[in-house]
């Protein structure tokens, strides 16, 4: 089976429509969505309810940080991140936000774990930023294979048998084998917000057959996203950076 992996859509209605055709096009034939379907973006309304309607298909939908913030009184957050929640807040019915306080944090299947952030808490939102964040992360949990976001910059770490933990930067189209017996924390990029210095979205395919995970890039519309959040009101800082890739 092959499936297609997306996180930190953020509300970026152009960048998930391109990225779901493209996984349709390479016989994806599953969808996982593992969180920050919202913030930042001007479609939030519309990327939840394409969520809930890929829910209803089979699809994994995770809770992330942006989510939760969109339901609750969650602070912590940055005053441009805080001003796109608070937005939010008002384009979502209440419906969407039924849907969003729902989504669980993690969901684990076979010998894979998906989780929007740090595997060893996930209700703390912390970042894996590093080796030494990956190792804590697959410390805490017993999954071979972890799966995250939330840090918009893509990332794959490796646990060998003999407990020495190797760091890769995914190259998009270059397929990564996810050997035996090595235990791996992969970090995907965002799909609606990159932050690695290129614009176009990324997100990733797991092929079960191949027991190997490749990173995609999708170029997309990022002027049309840009102009929408500056008609929205949102902090203008969250156009640029659309267009910047950071």
């Amino acid at each position: 089976m092959r499936i297609a992996i997306f996180s930190d859509i953020h509300a970026n209605r152009e960048a998930f429509e391109a990225c779901l055709e493209d996984s349709a096009r390479r016989g994806a034939e599953r969808i996982v969505l593992l969180g920050d379907l919202v913030g930042y973006g001007a479609d939030p309304a519309w990327v939840v309810w394409r969520a809930m309607e890929l829910a209803s298909q089979g699809a994994i939908v995770i809770k992330g940080n942006h989510d939760e913030a969109a339901v609750t009184n969650r602070g912590g957050m940055n005053p441009d991140a805080a001003a796109a929640v608070e937005w939010t807040r008002h384009a979502l019915d209440a419906e969407a936000k039924a849907f969003l306080k729902a989504l669980p944090l993690e969901v684990e299947e076979e010998d894979r774990l998906f989780v929007h952030a740090d595997p060893a808490d996930p209700a703390k939102w912390n970042y894996i930023l590093d080796a030494e964040d990956a190792r804590r992360g697959l410390d805490g949990t017993h999954a071979r294979v972890v799966l995250c976001g939330h840090v918009h910059v893509p990332a794959l770490y490796g646990l060998t048998a003999a407990a020495k933990l190797v760091s890769f930067r995914p190259v998009a189209e270059v397929p990564i084998p996810l050997l035996r017996p090595r235990r791996w924390l992969a970090v995907l990029g965002a799909v609606g917000q990159p932050r690695d210095g290129d614009p176009a979205a990324a997100y990733s395919m797991l092929d079960e057959a191949a027991n190997e995970i490749t990173l995609l890039r999708v170029p997309y519309d990022a002027v049309t996203t840009a102009e929408k959040v500056r008609a929205a009101g949102l902090p203008p800082s969250l156009a640029t950076r659309l267009l910047r890739g950071r």
